[in-house]
């Protein structure tokens, strides 16, 4: 076990349960649960979002890919980023003027009815947990590689904390946990980026010369096409990433923790200025893993590259830095998964129990109660199945997330801020398409299905050819909406519509006059 490495484990774990103290104490109410009570300032929330959106899958995936794939490995930073300029353009404001704690509410707004809620809460829980499992299986081999602590007991550990910090802290306690592992992250990824970009003085053109040399692509390592063949597949992929973002559920309620939309908007300036250079410093992280790591010690530690970044510190600045980045990416593993358990259970307690079940009328203790039992819920849920999932190829979790988020939200969320004729049957039949269809076509898609044995999670030929679903499922998604609106012959109520539109790009509700 390295004892420095254990040391810094231990000390962000005291660390977040200090903020989930001292947050417990100004979580007394539903509203300072599921959203701080609206408390957050535009670069406080900024920097959550960014602590929340910088996922292990961004910190050590990306570095992994880029190390081991070169140019194509870029892709997904590209798609990361540019998918907050679709929630700041489109999302955003209206989803902070229209909701309340959830995505139900805002879309709730316009189309009161119950199926809105189910189905939505349904939408939030699924992609919730598919993200959920990928970050705990993430965490399990991480802490095992670098603790020697089994797998089994890696996993529990984080379950256990992500599940202190939300019953007891709720949002407050969430977001700053946030805040504190996007600090950390950043000031590790420049450390690193500054160290390998001294090495080579400091000079891009001799860090991109150098690495054409580095690695067994040779030249084709700054060339697309190494690990993503299909043109199709890589647009699929992108259009997943860009578009899934403004749909994923535990990034929209962050808009509920700010007093108002032009705060929103501050928030997501903040975060894309975080994000966007953070995902620049990934260049640096994974040349500097291909040119001072090497491809054969990266693929030995692990396959898929996960350890590029942790072996990089540890070339450059030995066993503290090495023991640093992976404390941070283990921080950054709590950081998110404590987001999307709020997100799941606060679908549940709001949506399910309290507008379906109670019919809106639970009394503010009975909602708290739902929401931390939904909380422990949703993170024993979760923790079940990524034990099960400890030798299953996960990555196609997260592609199902985004590309669930893009196909089954995004379209509703759109169509019901610009769409007049979008009726209730239109919504409900849209997110179902949505959904059933990216579920079924990863199911049957290469991240599935593989012919060799042991590459996939099932052996055989894949029906579907394209990993990602993203360009067939969400179209699917506005086509359902489309046809449930105008096969279902249910009339839009114009008025409310027109309401809507106003309240959405103003904050002001016509029926209270402010």
């Amino acid at each position: 076990m390295n004892g420095t490495a254990f040391t810094l484990f231990l000390g962000i774990v005291l660390l977040t349960l200090v903020i989930t103290y001292f947050a417990s104490k100004k979580t007394k109410t539903t509203s300072d649960f599921y959203t701080a009570d609206g408390g957050l300032t535009g670069w406080q929330n900024g920097l959550a979002i960014a602590g929340d959106y910088m996922s292990a899958a961004s910190f050590l995936g990306i570095a992994g890919t880029i190390a081991l794939a070169g140019f194509d490995g870029f892709f997904y930073s590209i798609g990361f980023l540019v998918a907050y300029l679709v929630v700041l353009y489109l999302v955003a404001e209206p989803l902070r003027n229209l909701g309340k704690y959830t995505m139900a509410d805002m879309i709730a707004a316009r189309f009161n009815d119950k199926k809105i809620r189910g189905v939505a809460a349904l939408n939030t829980i699924s992609i919730s947990i598919f993200y959920m499992i990928a970050q705990l299986v993430g965490a399990g081999a991480l802490i095992k590689l670098l603790l020697g602590i089994d797998y089994v007991y890696s996993v529990l550990i984080v379950g256990v904390l992500m599940t202190v910090y939300v019953v007891f802290g709720g949002m407050t306690a969430t977001s700053w946990v946030q805040i504190v592992k996007a600090v950390l992250l950043m000031a590790g990824t420049f450390i690193i980026s500054l160290m390998v970009f001294a090495k080579f003085g400091f000079s891009l053109t001799a860090m991109f010369e150098h690495v054409k040399t580095a690695t067994p692509l040779g030249e084709a390592f700054l060339n697309p096409g190494n690990k993503f063949k299909d043109p199709l597949d890589t647009i699929s992929l992108n259009l997943a990433l860009v578009l899934g973002t403004a749909g994923l559920p535990h990034i929209l309620i962050r808009f509920f923790t700010v007093k108002d939309a032009p705060t929103a908007r501050q928030s997501v300036v903040y975060a894309t200025w975080l994000i966007g250079a953070f995902y620049i410093m990934t260049i640096f992280l994974g040349f500097g893993a291909a040119a001072f790591v090497g491809n054969n010690a990266i693929v030995s530690a692990n396959a898929a590259g996960n350890m590029a970044a942790p072996l990089l510190a540890q070339e450059l600045g030995g066993d503290f830095l090495f023991a640093f980045v992976s404390a941070v990416a283990f921080a950054t593993i709590l950081a998110v998964v404590a987001g999307l358990v709020l997100s799941a259970a606060s679908a549940f307690a709001h949506d399910f129990y309290s507008h379906i079940l109670r019919k809106g009328k639970a009394t503010e203790k009975e909602q708290m109660h739902a929401a931390r039992w939904a909380s422990v819920g949703v993170a024993v849920l979760s923790i079940i199945l990524a034990l099960f999932a400890q030798q299953l190829n996960v990555a196609f979790l997260v592609a199902l997330a985004f590309a669930v988020a893009a196909s089954a939200n995004l379209p509703i969320i759109l169509l019901t801020i610009f769409w007049k004729r979008f009726n209730t049957t239109g919504a409900v039949t849209g997110m179902l398409v949505g959904l059933f269809s990216s579920l079924l076509l990863v199911a049957i898609s290469p991240s599935v299905w593989n012919p060799v044995e042991g590459a996939a999670i099932l052996t055989g030929e894949a029906i579907f050819p394209l990993a990602n679903p993203g360009i067939v499922s969400i179209p699917l998604g506005f086509i359902g909406a489309f046809l449930g609106t105008v096969l279902s012959g249910e009339k839009a109520d114009a008025a409310k519509f027109d309401e809507i539109l106003v309240k959405a790009n103003t904050g002001i509700d016509l029926n209270k006059g402010a």
